[in-house]
């Protein structure tokens, strides 16, 4: 469905009343791609995604299609389709007038707006309620009408903001299969904006974590899960346990670092550098909860990174496996076990030394690079 090579964002920006909501953003995204903008709200992902669709103009930079430049353009002639997160679907319309609503706009002729429309409904699994009215479905069906009316068009992009953030757990779960396979299917170019890391891993091809209006990190779902390239990127890849720390020692990758606020603030952690550590640095040391080994008792690893002993405050149940609140000091780790401790009861959490990365706390350093689709 998509008819062009390349797209490509060269130092887009957007400002607001002196603000910098989007700065400098430069990324370039091939035919057939998912790529997903991830961040917390007011990162600039929605605002990206606003510029590219023409709603909002730029304040600096360009957008090329082809190498030709197209955010000049009105909304209209840019030939994208979107998906929002409100459905803004026609409330006295059915279904596949809803669909047909754009085609109709286009002044498409009726036995071509009645076929695209017929197999767009079939796509999205709709058939048996196509004449119904918005207000008479579900909100994973509103969505999937949401998503018919822009494929309907077959643009040679899809621009998505957050679809799925008004839906329930299942239907999120559900919505994400049909959206990838929608995208496959189709063979459709999709950008598709969203907070949720693990809607993010699952669906698209490449990531581009965003923070204050700038990249932080562009890679593959893999990339980004095994090596964030800062302590912000991992916090948004499931790295729960963030914590602050002072570096003792820093010789050949490996770091040694002292916690703060732990039992006469002698715990020290072996990780991996990443970046340029020196001893007495301030840094950010980040562990995912599944990387810890729960140890209770007296006897501990000693092969591991080090050893942080605490007491277990919270057991949460999660099926074939508990994740655990342990209090070291002032700080509250996060782990997983298929055993549950007893609540109150004395652990130690080891985790392995290639598993703890240890970053420089100051995020003005990251530089991003955008890896090559």
């Amino acid at each position: 469905m998509s008819d062009f090579d390349s797209l490509e964002l060269r130092g887009v920006g957007r400002r607001f009343g002196g603000v910098d909501a989007l700065s400098d953003l430069n990324l370039t995204i091939r035919s057939g791609e998912f790529v997903a903008l991830l961040g917390p709200s007011g990162c600039g992902k929605s605002t990206a995604l606003n510029c590219l669709a023409g709603l909002l103009p730029l304040t600096h930079g360009e957008i090329l299609l082809d190498g030709k430049r197209i955010d000049t353009l009105p909304p209209e002639r840019r030939g994208f389709g979107m998906v929002f997160q409100s459905y803004a679907l026609f409330p006295h319309l059915s279904v596949e007038k809803n669909v047909a609503f754009g085609l109709q706009m286009q002044g498409r002729p009726r036995a071509e707006i009645d076929s695209r429309v017929r197999e767009a409904i079939k796509l999205v699994k709709l058939g048996e309620h196509a004449r119904k009215l918005p207000g008479q479905l579900s909100g994973g069906q509103q969505q999937r009408v949401a998503i018919a009316r822009a494929v309907v068009l077959e643009p040679s992009l899809v621009l998505m903001d957050e679809p799925l953030s008004n839906l329930d757990a299942k239907l999120r779960l559900d919505m994400r299969t049909e959206i990838r396979r929608l995208h496959q299917s189709l063979g459709l170019t999709t950008i598709y904006v969203t907070h949720d890391q693990e809607e993010a891993l699952s669906l698209a091809d490449r990531l581009v974590v965003m923070r204050e209006g700038r990249v932080q990190q562009v890679g593959t779902p893999d990339e980004l899960y095994e090596s964030p390239t800062s302590w912000y990127v991992a916090d948004f890849m499931g790295y729960r346990n963030i914590l602050t720390a002072t570096v003792v020692s820093a010789a050949g990758g490996e770091v040694v670092v002292a916690l703060p606020g732990t039992a006469d603030g002698g715990v020290r952690l072996t990780g991996r550098a990443v970046g340029a550590l020196s001893a007495g640095d301030q840094v950010r040391v980040a562990i995912r909860p599944e990387d810890f080994v729960v140890e209770q008792g007296e006897p501990a690893s000693t092969s591991g990174a080090g050893a942080v002993p605490g007491t277990v405050a919270v057991v949460e149940y999660h099926g074939r496996e508990h994740a655990v609140g342990v209090q070291a000091g002032d700080t509250m780790l996060h782990a997983r076990t298929p055993s549950a401790p007893q609540v109150g009861s004395a652990v130690r959490l080891t985790a392995p030394v290639e598993r703890v990365l240890v970053f420089p706390e100051s995020l003005d350093a990251v530089v991003p690079v955008e890896v090559a689709a």
